[in-house]
């Protein structure tokens, strides 16, 4: 007798619906994209913001303060310092100083021989070396840079010795082709202080002009060349338009930089008559608060000082921007 075989039931199969995959719409792709380009950039930026504030906002800040108060002694002298709020009379001592107005005019005397030179005497070095007529690129470059290397106080001390009678070889040479030169003069310290400027800065600005040639387009040269321009006219109408950008920004900081003239003439000033202790905005400065310990007024010619150099920049960069807008206009 056959038994009837039983096959088991299978266990029931749940089939669960699968669920669509979630879609991303193009608006939050791009706005997660925007929030990491935006926090990358916050993260670079942070440091320059952290320097920016601690080293110019709050200076600045501390100046203006400053510059609207001083130190008053009432009952003729014999009473107790103490410091008043004075509003503007610091602003009006400094812009109705004599001095204060004789060194402004020293400093713009001094930017026009100087920032010309400058600018100029490192194209053209920059312009030779990437010619190729200059043998041993890298040791001139060197040989040019290396002052740059000396520190200005140093830099003062040598040319100090060197313009000095009594001591200077110079001078002695001068004198032996009966040629007289006082360098500390009234009508040379200005060229002598400018002098010192090119010699430490000269090299340092031609390295930037250098490596910014570098950057030139070598078809652009070949084709002047096929076209049948010389040396001189590649240079001049060729290269020099292109590193623009470089001659400006060369330019600019020569221009701040020589504001803040201080150091040369305050080491000159130990052998010579010709440069007082307010001989340029930054000496009196220097004389204002630590020679007659009046920090407002000190503050004051700070402000007035950076509140100059920020114009003449501004106006470099206006200017700078209008004459790149019409040249791209007459194209």
């Amino acid at each position: 007798m056959t038994s009837p075989v039983t096959t088991p039931a299978s266990a029931p199969v749940s089939v669960s619906a699968a669920a669509p995959a979630p879609t991303t719409s193009p608006r939050t792709v791009r706005k997660s994209a925007r929030r990491r380009e935006l926090g990358a950039a916050g993260a670079l930026m942070t440091p320059f913001f952290i320097l920016l504030v601690t080293v110019f906002l709050i200076p600045v800040g501390t100046a203006v303060w400053l510059s609207f108060f001083s130190d008053d002694q009432p009952g003729l002298g014999f009473g107790p310092e103490r410091t008043v709020f004075v509003g503007l009379r610091s602003y009006t001592a400094v812009l109705t100083d004599p001095t204060f107005l004789s060194g402004l005019g020293t400093v713009v005397l001094y930017c026009v021989i100087y920032i010309p030179l400058m600018v100029v005497g490192a194209l053209a070095l920059a312009l030779l070396l990437d010619s190729g007529v200059v043998r041993l690129r890298s040791w001139a470059q060197l040989g040019l840079f290396l002052p740059h290397a000396v520190p200005g106080i140093i830099a003062a001390v040598i040319w100090l010795y060197l313009y000095t009678p009594g001591l200077s070889p110079v001078i002695d040479l001068l004198g032996k082709a009966d040629i007289t030169i006082d360098f500390l003069g009234v009508h040379t310290v200005v060229p002598s202080i400018v002098n010192i400027a090119l010699w430490s800065n000269l090299g340092y600005n031609m390295v930037v002009f250098y490596a910014a040639l570098q950057a030139v387009p070598r078809e652009v040269i070949e084709a002047s060349v096929v076209d049948g321009a010389g040396p001189v006219r590649t240079a001049l109408q060729i290269k020099t338009p292109l590193v623009r950008s470089s001659v400006v920004m060369v330019a600019m900081f020569t221009l701040i930089f020589a504001l803040q003239l201080f150091t040369e003439p305050m080491l000159l000033s130990q052998s010579t008559p010709m440069i007082s202790s307010r001989f340029s905005p930054s000496m009196y400065i220097y004389d204002a608060a630590f020679t007659r310990n009046n920090y407002g007024l000190a503050a004051a010619a700070s402000v007035v000082l950076l509140v100059c150099t920020i114009a003449l920049s501004y106006g470099v960069t206006r200017w700078t921007n209008r004459s790149n807008a019409a040249e791209e206009d007459a194209r």
